[in-house]
């Protein structure tokens, strides 16, 4: 049910707040710096606030609007920043509005803001809730900003000091005086999954709830997807990293746009994650019952693992050998001969491939290797024939070898699929920013 639009009807409410409290003038906390949370830190529960704050029009339609004809023409709203994800923690909430620099313009000297279930009761019209620092805290309403852009920040808090760990903002800009219709600029931010790691959006599915930068002087903190009304300008659309550290992106960040009068422009980001592919470690295939595999069928796979140029301590082929002597070679394979720790992690994976655990059109991590396309990222069965051609040039590559960083670049990619790591996935992640845990 659409929410009503709370006006004048709190005025009695804030005068009679005004009598009863004393008219303090608290400086808020500046800005977060770029990349962390916008709100840090913990509440009296032991985290930030969840949820999230933003301004709107007096239909309260939920649209996302950051330019406003006059200061009273600006509404306050708020709940979950995304579908699924916490709102705000149900109570009452004080209110104030100051410039981006800090100056406070107006606050409500008593909770004003009541959330329910997440998300606020009311639309409030944020002109009627607060009172004028001009007036000492007595009259309705919020002092003009000295900002030359006409830029303003609202706060909504559990505590009338307004700490950063008790806080949500949003920011916003007026342009009282503008003659005619306002100018506007329509921004979309969409955040795709980009399956196939190739950096470009193919139709791909999209991830709601990731956490972008909005900045022309002042930040908007937004989730996407996001459609939000602004002033023609230049902006930086940035994304942050999620906390998860198997996520990679795979479109450039931040991205400069410039936005014209009526003009319609969207940011994409791409990100990819990464994680199982059916992997099986060194380990597995020297115990029993990886040995089990390699010898079924009259040693079927183990003679095709053996038929690779496997390269052993010494730098010499491996060449035909039983299955106990291939164990023992995996067991002991080191990088003091990078080419013999290859050798191992090459083995592994080909056996992964040919018992059907792994399969050789996968995509990996594999940054280093010349197979990988320009984001990192590699077939499992490219970097098969990429490993096994390499040590078929190098066999021994000690420290100083010109080989072998880029052997080492092989190794690693093959290590980390074989302990079932790397591994693109077909569908997003979980992921959460600082606030969210």
């Amino acid at each position: 049910m659409k929410k009503l639009a709370l006006c004048s009807a709190l005025t009695l409410l804030l005068l009679l707040s005004a009598c009863s409290d004393e008219a303090t003038l608290v400086a808020p906390e500046l800005d977060t710096p770029l990349g962390s949370s916008q709100i840090s830190g913990a509440n009296a529960s032991g985290g930030g606030l969840t949820g999230a704050i933003f301004t709107t029009d007096a239909v309260c339609s939920g649209v996302d609007l950051n330019i406003y004809a006059s200061k009273d023409a600006v509404y306050l709203d708020g709940g979950p920043h995304r579908p699924g994800a916490a709102g705000l923690p149900d109570g009452t909430y004080y209110v104030q509005v100051t410039e981006p620099g800090g100056t406070v313009l107006g606050k409500s000297l008593a909770p004003v803001a009541t959330v329910l279930n997440g998300q606020f009761v009311l639309c409030y019209q944020l002109s009627a809730i607060v009172l004028s620092a001009s007036s000492g805290f007595t009259v309705p309403g919020y002092d003009d900003t000295g900002n030359p852009g006409g830029e303003y920040k609202v706060w909504v808090s559990t505590s009338s000091t307004f700490p950063n760990n008790a806080s949500k903002t949003d920011n916003f800009k007026v342009k009282d005086g503008e003659v005619g219709p306002l100018s506007e600029a329509t921004l979309h931010v969409i955040k795709f999954y980009d399956a196939n790691a190739n950096g470009t959006n193919d139709a791909e599915d999209l991830i709601t709830g990731w956490k972008v930068r909005i900045k022309d002087g002042i930040d908007l903190i937004r989730y996407t997807t996001v459609d939000i009304v602004l002033a023609p300008d230049d902006y930086i659309v940035s994304e942050f990293a999620p906390v998860e550290t198997n996520w990679f992106p795979t479109t450039p960040n931040p991205v400069d746009i410039t936005l014209p009068e009526d003009g319609d422009e969207t940011v994409a980001f791409g990100n990819v994650c990464v994680g199982a592919g059916g992997g099986k470690t060194l380990g597995f295939w020297s115990n029993k019952n990886g040995g089990n595999i390699l010898k079924a069928n009259s040693n079927a796979i183990l003679n095709q693992v053996l038929a690779l140029n496997l390269r052993k301590a010494d730098g010499n082929l491996l060449g035909v050998v039983s299955l106990a002597t291939f164990q023992s070679f995996l067991t002991g394979a080191n990088a003091a001969n990078m080419a013999n720790m290859l050798s191992a992690q090459l083995a592994a994976m080909k056996a992964n491939v040919l018992s059907g655990g792994v399969s050789g059109a996968a995509l990996i991590y594999a940054p280093g290797t010349t197979s990988a396309n320009a984001l990192g990222f590699a077939t499992v069965n490219d970097i098969i024939d990429e490993a096994n051609a390499e040590l078929g040039l190098h066999g021994s590559t000690p420290a100083g070898s010109p080989f072998r960083a880029y052997q080492e670049a092989l190794k690693n990619a093959l290590d980390k699929a074989n302990n079932n790591l790397t591994f693109v996935q077909s569908s997003p992640c979980p992921f959460s920013f600082p606030e969210d845990v």
